[in-house]
C-alpha cells in the first residue's frame, strides 16, 4: 500500500520495483488481488495490464493507522506516542520544528482539547 500512495496509482511491475527485495512478481499480483477483494485497492486495465488505485485517501488511511498505532502500542495515549516519536530519534530537534510543535501545543490549548 505504502508504493501505491507514493506512487499514486501503478502496475504490478512498478509497485514490486518499489519493495525492497522484492518477492516474485506472482506474489506481488496475488498480495494486489488480496488488496483489492478486502476493497483497499481497484484496479482499470491498460492494454494487458491492471492498473492499481487506493480506494481510500492517503489522509483517511493515515489516521486510521495512528488510531490503530495509538490502540495497539500506546494504549489510546496520545502524549506517550508523541513522547515515544521524539524520544525514538538521537537528533536534535530543528528550531523550525520546535516551533511547529510549539504551535500545535498552543491551537490545542486555545481550542480547550
Amino acid at each position: 500500500m505504502d508504493a501505491v500512495y507514493r506512487l499514486g496509482s501503478a502496475t504490478a511491475l512498478q509497485i514490486r520495483e518499489q519493495l525492497p527485495d522484492p518477492p516474485h512478481a506472482a506474489a506481488v499480483r496475488t498480495m494486489l488481488r488480496i488488496l483489492e477483494a478486502k476493497g483497499e485497492l481497484r484496479h482499470r486495465k491498460d492494454g494487458p495490464r491492471h492498473v492499481y488505485s487506493p480506494t481510500t485517501p492517503r489522509s483517511q488511511a493515515q489516521q486510521s493507522a495512528v488510531s490503530h498505532l495509538l490502540r495497539t502500542f500506546f494504549n489510546g495515549s496520545r502524549s506517550a506516542a508523541v513522547a515515544a516519536l521524539l524520544d525514538a530519534d538521537e537528533r536534535a530537534l530543528s528550531p523550525d520544528e520546535r516551533d511547529e510543535l510549539a504551535s500545535v501545543v498552543q491551537r490545542l490549548r486555545d481550542e480547550g482539547r
